[in-house]
């Protein structure tokens, strides 16, 4: 058992090394951070959206950016629409499963807001219903994806596409890229910013 541990352990190092090394990934973690910082040194927010496991890292990625994230500053606006029962409930009821984050966006959405949605195949209907409805409004959309991007890196204003076809592998750097985009944000806005 101990073997298979490790060998989990060196299947998520290995994926983090395919990012370390994909140099047109990076670039483009580059632009979305950059992205991110401008709109919060605005009155923008963030919002973000993801079924089941993906549900909860947009859940964790906005208490990252809301509470804290490295050190204690003022709290930065950012919305995951997976919070809201209520809401999942009755968008689901009247309209089906696949509008549950469009029909939010269409009403909490804002022009000048960016939509992360986060989906390890790409292919989730109800995220790429919402990058539509973001377009819409003029909202930025980032996708967050893996293996080949499916439909979401298409329609994309920015896809972050980890390379692997592993759902776990994905997941866990989805979390990665999270945190290195809170880590950015709050330095760059709240501290002596990072180096280049």
């Amino acid at each position: 058992m101990k073997a298979y541990i490790k060998d989990q352990i060196k299947k998520s190092y290995q994926a983090k090394q395919d990012i370390y090394a994909n140099e047109a990934l990076l670039d483009n973690i580059v632009a979305v951070a950059k992205l991110c910082v401008k709109l919060y040194q605005g009155d923008k927010k963030t919002i973000l959206a993801g079924n089941g496991g993906s549900a909860a890292d947009a859940q964790h990625i906005a208490a990252e950016l809301v509470g804290r994230y490295g050190f204690d500053r003022p709290s930065i606006p950012s919305l995951a629409l997976t919070t809201d029962t209520s809401n999942l409930t009755a968008i689901g009821n009247d309209y089906g499963y696949d509008f549950v984050f469009s029909r939010q966006l269409e009403g909490m959405g804002q022009n000048g807001d960016i939509f992360i949605g986060i989906s390890t195949s790409g292919n989730s209907v109800n995220i790429v219903n919402a990058f539509e409805s973001a377009k819409k409004k003029g909202i930025t959309t980032i996708a967050l994806v893996g293996k080949d991007g499916g439909k979401m890196a298409k329609i994309a204003d920015y896809a972050l596409v980890v390379p692997s076809d592993s759902t776990p592998r994905i997941q866990e750097s989805h979390i990665l890229i999270g945190h290195i985009l809170c880590d950015i944000i709050e330095k760059e806005i709240f501290a002596d910013g990072v180096e280049n």
